[in-house]
């Protein structure tokens, strides 16, 4: 039993994700979530850069009592690999969970993959699918633009920019015949209605924020430090940038407001 919150941290505004299915399935829990808004995206940076981002990211949420860590990043977690940054407390990224789920679900063994550039060129999503069952086939693909459409809320299913995106980046996916498509960058599962118009309705889509807050859920139970308290757990938010902005964007990966006390702080 632990009553510390559940810290949360993400190049940008994706890892909300993470936070709501935290807050679905986990209610009771505190939440502290950092969104490195001032320095999103981290996709198209160097591997060097998102390792020395993710250090002050995590030290971040270290200056306040955690209990366990979610890098809500797909990024950051396929730059980590299977290597935990923190030796005291437990840590998850997005690439082990969704991949685990992704080779349950798929019927005939081909899964695609979307996420960032670098999470892409790492291969990371392939290593573990294939580290699970080397008979797989994957599909992947890099969605530069996508992270940066979703931030600046181009998120309706209607919206002609984000769709010629989409079905530019996905065509190749669906062609290649795949039933299951892990979005991999917690940004994606905003643009789901669109991303599942373009797949149709054969392809299960798998959001890698919500896999890792089931993945969190489960590891909590089995170290006994999940809280006790009867009472809804309160989220709190810090952002490296505009705390207007944030409130104006956060309602469209939480699907609803941010409830909660949000503050701006730099790293």
């Amino acid at each position: 039993m632990n009553h510390d919150a559940i810290g949360v941290f993400d190049s940008g505004l994706g890892g909300l994700t993470a936070v709501k299915a935290l807050n679905e399935i986990l209610p009771n829990e505190n939440i502290i979530f950092f969104g490195d808004t001032a320095r999103v995206p981290y996709g198209t940076r160097s591997r060097q850069t998102i390792l020395r981002y993710t250090r002050e990211d995590i030290a971040f949420l270290r200056r306040h009592p955690v209990k366990m860590i979610i890098a809500a990043c797909g990024t950051v977690s396929s730059m980590l690999g299977t290597n935990s940054p923190v030796e005291d407390i437990p840590f998850t990224g997005v690439v082990w969970p969704a991949a685990q789920k992704a080779s349950e679900v798929t019927e005939n063994g081909k899964i695609g993959v979307i996420g960032t550039p670098a999470t892409i060129q790492s291969s990371s999503y392939e290593n573990a699918l294939h580290t699970i069952n080397k008979n797989i086939d994957v599909t992947a693909m890099s969605c530069p633009l996508l992270v940066h459409l979703v931030e600046y809320g181009y998120t309706s299913r209607d919206n002609k920019i984000t769709r010629l995106a989409a079905e530019e980046y996905l065509t190749p996916i669906r062609n290649a015949g795949v039933d299951t498509l892990i979005m991999g960058c917690t940004h994606y599962p905003i643009i789901k209605e669109i991303i599942a118009d373009i797949m149709g309705d054969n392809v299960t889509l798998l959001s890698a924020g919500e896999e890792a807050a089931k993945y969190a859920k489960s590891c909590l139970e089995k170290q006994d430090l999940l809280t006790d308290r009867t009472e809804p757990g309160h989220n709190i938010y810090y952002v490296s940038d505009s705390v207007s902005s944030f409130r104006e964007n956060a309602k469209n990966f939480l699907q609803d407001a941010a409830h909660g006390q949000v503050f701006s702080s730099r790293i």
